[in-house]
């Protein structure tokens, strides 16, 4: 009895490692999955925390920097960015995925005019009335 306990234990034991999605080695990802892989790499080689990003490279729902061009929606005469269908849909209908607080000034800004730069370790974005506030905030980072 003890044994089939053992066996049962290690087969459950390899499957699990076997399903797990981290545990997917290079070699095994399709091509699509290299590319945009590879794409994310070379992107995040170029920006990094503290540093400005192109406006449609920012999925503007999700407040993360994406490292590729993102879905315009098009609201109002400006454009606004999302990563998926469900982001193209909130825009329009929900005024608070538009807007943000400038982390300077606390003075609420338009996303599709703001200044953005990643600020979050992860990706994530904050927006900023203009540039110069951008460079005073940074300024105040690094005193």
């Amino acid at each position: 009895m003890k044994y089939l306990v053992v066996i049962i234990a290690v087969f459950v034991l390899t499957l699990t490692a076997c399903t797990n999605p981290q545990n997917k080695s290079k070699a095994a990802l399709t091509s699509s999955e290299k590319d945009t892989t590879m794409q994310v790499t070379a992107a995040a080689k170029q920006y990094k925390k503290g540093d400005l990003v192109p406006t449609e490279e920012v999925c503007m729902v999700n407040n993360a920097f994406m490292a590729k061009k993102q879905l315009q929606v098009k609201h109002e005469g400006k454009a606004y960015y999302g990563c998926c269908e469900m982001c193209k849909k909130r825009i329009p209908k929900e005024a608070a995925v538009r807007v943000a607080i400038d982390p300077l000034s606390r003075k609420e800004v338009d996303k599709a005019n703001a200044a953005i730069a990643i600020t979050g370790d992860q990706g994530e974005v904050s927006y900023f009335e203009n540039e110069e506030n951008y460079r005073k905030y940074v300024e105040n980072l690094n005193q």
